[in-house]
Formats: structure tokens, C-alpha cells, sequence
């Protein structure tokens, strides 16, 4: 049967999914396929998209009317019941793209980069029809192995569980997401393939996204890397989250990890483990921007640019004398960046410097620091011990993690908005999910 329209997967990762009416409904997060006996191309069965608060639906294909210039037109009419992955299903980019496969032909190793859906006459049907392969070996001394677009039944091996499956051009496809969108992703994958994943991911990136992850995956997911490698996946990230994963494993993990651990950022991890976790010490980041009263508005504002900032940490600077590092010297005020907007940039922070706002005791109680931050409208607050050093910031975001119920981001990951649910009451006799 002759195709009628045809798109290469990885063009559909994050595309927006919207109604007749125009309104945005979700994302594209990966297709959903399956695959049959013999080589006859796999049926596509529909799409995985991400709704509101992260939530993942199904939407079958039959409820897809448009893909077309970057963009899926649906019916409107959505299942938000929450997809669950059948054993006979397979997700075309968290599990076909990097597998290894032969060309039938010549019995070449070949690497699957991309595969392409095509919509069928019927208009209801779509089917996996292409498969853009790598064919060859790479390496640092090899050029790039031959790149060529065949027909689905010119490969074979798609239907053997692969188990040293690569994760580059999954990878690739998810570079453009956030974090929380990310671990999103991760969280729907299979075991196998979350830690293929995590293993391809820069030691930075995968920090960003375990910070964004439930409890269990990050253990999960720490627990398959090299003590090596997670030592430097842990130096990576915040302190606190850092002092919070390894908080939950066995103690002579947690001590083996910490061994392995550039010295200075141990360091910090062990003094912020050395908190109850539900006072301002414990809930504290110890890097907040520290500036001295002689450094400059230009200073200050070079420090707040740091696009490795998150917004909470880049709201203010903090004043002190020297050490820079926390502990610091002597904490004297902080200054918020409206003011440093303000000032001509020769001006010294010292002289600007509020000095009227308490910090707080790395003893203060979670309640308490919620409170203040309230109070104070602020976004973040200095946490000084009794000899007037500065060891910390605690920011609004660390504190609505400890406020939240414990599994809040699982929740999330797996139920999304509340007001959404309407949608729900929806019938969708579609394929079940």
C-alpha cells in the first residue's frame, strides 16, 4: 500500500501536540510501536505525550489527524489515564535508535540513527517503514562509518534484546530538554535502557537530572555507575541535593562515595550531612554568591550572570568578610539584585549593603525558615553560625522539596495537573492505554 506521508521520529521528539481548536495540549515524547513476526514493518500503535505538570499519555494514531510542519493535530479527544507500556509494545526512541542491527544483504553491522513512520492509504494506519543506519565501525582513528536510509525489512535484528545497547543518538534527540523534562523521560524507561542513558549523559547533565528524579531512581540509576564515575556525578551536583542522595544509601556506600569525592567538595556534603535535614542547616546550599564590601556592582552583577545559577541563588549576594568560601569571614548583609541594578557599577558593595535582615541559625527549624522567607518575601536567606560565619543559603526551592509530600515528583512524573482531570471523564476505548 502505497505511503501518504512520512517524518522521521527524532523530528517528532518534543514537537507540540495540539486540538482542532489550535489549544496546546502536550509534547511528543517518544512514538509507540509494535513490532510483527517476520519483516513486516512495525505498526505504529500511537504516541506518548507529555501533558501538563509532566504527566505521559497515550494518544492513539487513530486520534491523529496532522503531522505536518512540526506540529501533531489531534481529535482532542484524550485518555489522561496514565500510559503504562505493554510487553508487546516497543518505544521507537527510547529503544530502537542506537540498537545494533545487520543489513540482510551483506551481513554488515549497522547502527540505527533514525527510523521514519509512514501514514498508510487508510489514513488510519501508520507503520514503520525506513531505517537510517550507520553502517561500520567508529572510533577516534576510523572515519565515520557510511550513512544510508533502507527499508525496514533490509535490517534484521530488532527483535533481540540487546543488552550493550549505546544511548548517543537518544541522547542527541533529548539534548534541547530541561532537566525536569528529561527526568521525565528517564522515568518511563525501561531499567536497561534509564542506565544505557544515564551512562551516555556528561557527568554535569546527569547531575541535573538525578536532582530532578524520585528518590528511588537516583539510587537506582547512582547504583549502576562506577564508583568512580558517580563520585564525580555526585561532585557535580548541588551539595545539598548530593548530601540528600547519599544520605539514603548504606553506610558504607555513603563513606566509599564520599572517600572517592574531591576533598573540598566532600567537605561540604559532610557538613551539611552533619544537620538535621529539616533545619535551615540541612536545607542549605554552600555555594551562594560571596562577595567582599570592597568588590564593585560590576562584580556582583559579572557573578549574578552565571547562567549555572539557579534563580533563587542568583536573587541575591552576600557580604563578608574574607574567607570567600564558606565558611566565610564575618557576614555583614546582602544585597538583592534590583539594587545592584540600581547603582552605577563602581559602586562598592559594602556600601550598599542591607544590614537590617537577620539570618538565620543553621538550627532554625523547616517551619521557621518557611515563615521568614514568607515574612521577608524572599527567595532566599543567609544561614550564619554563632561565631557570625557565613556557612550557606537556604533557597525557596530546597524548602518547598522538604514541604511537599515525599513522593511529590514521582507524582508528578506519573498523575501531572489537577486541572487537567476533567479531561479525563473522556472515554477512549483506543488500544486500552
Amino acid at each position: 500500500m502505497a505511503a501518504s506521508a512520512r517524518v522521521f521520529v527524532s523530528h517528532l521528539s518534543g514537537v507540540a501536540v495540539f486540538d482542532p481548536n489550535g489549544d496546546r495540549v502536550g509534547r511528543v515524547r517518544d512514538v509507540v510501536a509494535m513490532l510483527r513476526i517476520g519483516a513486516r514493518p512495525p505498526r505504529v500503535l500511537g504516541l506518548v505525550v507529555e501533558v501538563a505538570s509532566r504527566r505521559v499519555v497515550f494518544i492513539p494514531m487513530t486520534r491523529v489527524t496532522g503531522v505536518e510542519s512540526g506540529q501533531v493535530i489531534t481529535t482532542g479527544v484524550i485518555n489522561m489515564r496514565r500510559f503504562e507500556q505493554r510487553p508487546s509494545e516497543t518505544l521507537v526512541l527510547g529503544e530502537l535508535l542506537d540498537r545494533k542491527v545487520k543489513l540482510v544483504d551483506t551481513g554488515q553491522e549497522a547502527t540505527v540513527l533514525d527510523v521514519s513512520i509512514t501514514q498508510l492509504q487508510s489514513r488510519r494506519d501508520w507503520q514503520i517503514d525506513k531505517v537510517f543506519v550507520r553502517v561500520g565501525k567508529t572510533g577516534p582513528l576510523r572515519r565515520k562509518g557510511e550513512q544510508l536510509t533502507v527499508e525496514w525489512s533490509a535490517v534484521t535484528g530488532f527483535s533481540l534484546e540487546e543488552h550493550g545497547q549505546g544511548a548517543a543518538n537518544l541522547v542527541a534527540t533529548f539534548e534541547q530538554m530541561r532537566p525536569a523534562d528529561l527526568a521525565g523521560v528517564l522515568h518511563h524507561l525501561s531499567p536497561k535502557r534509564r542506565a544505557e542513558v544515564a551512562a551516555a549523559l556528561d557527568d554535569a547533565r546527569l547531575a541535573d537530572v538525578l536532582e530532578e528524579l524520585p528518590e528511588d531512581d537516583q539510587i537506582e540509576i547512582l547504583g549502576k555507575l562506577k564508583e568512580e564515575r558517580a563520585a564525580d556525578v555526585l561532585e557535580e551536583m548541588d551539595p545539598d541535593d548530593a548530601a540528600d542522595l547519599l544520605s539514603e544509601l548504606p553506610e558504607e556506600d555513603k563513606e566509599r562515595l564520599l572517600t572517592l569525592m574531591q576533598p573540598d567538595e566532600a567537605a561540604d556534603v559532610r557538613r551539611l550531612m552533619s544537620y538535621e535535614w529539616h533545619t535551615a542547616g540541612g536545607l542549605m546550599t554552600t555555594e551562594p554568591i560571596v562577595l567582599r564590601p570592597d568588590a564593585t556592582v560590576a562584580d556582583a552583577l559579572a557573578r549574578v550572570r552565571n547562567p549555572d545559577l539557579s534563580p533563587a541563588l542568583a536573587a541575591q549576594v552576600y557580604v563578608c568578610r574574607p574567607p570567600d568560601e564558606t565558611p566565610t569571614g564575618k557576614y555583614l548583609g546582602l544585597v538583592h539584585f534590583q539594587r545592584l541594578l540600581r547603582d552605577p557599577p563602581s559602586t562598592l558593595v559594602g556600601s550598599i549593603t542591607d544590614t537590617d535582615l537577620r539570618p538565620l541559625a543553621p538550627d532554625t527549624p523547616l517551619p521557621a525558615v518557611t515563615s521568614y522567607l514568607a515574612t521577608y518575601n524572599m527567595v532566599a536567606a543567609p544561614v550564619v553560625d554563632a561565631s557570625g560565619s557565613m556557612l550557606g543559603a537556604v533557597t525557596v526551592d530546597d524548602v518547598l522539596d522538604h514541604l511537599l509530600p515525599e513522593d511529590w515528583r514521582e507524582t508528578e512524573l506519573h498523575q501531572g495537573a489537577l486541572g487537567m482531570s476533567e479531561m479525563s471523564e473522556m472515554p477512549e476505548a483506543d488500544h486500552g492505554h
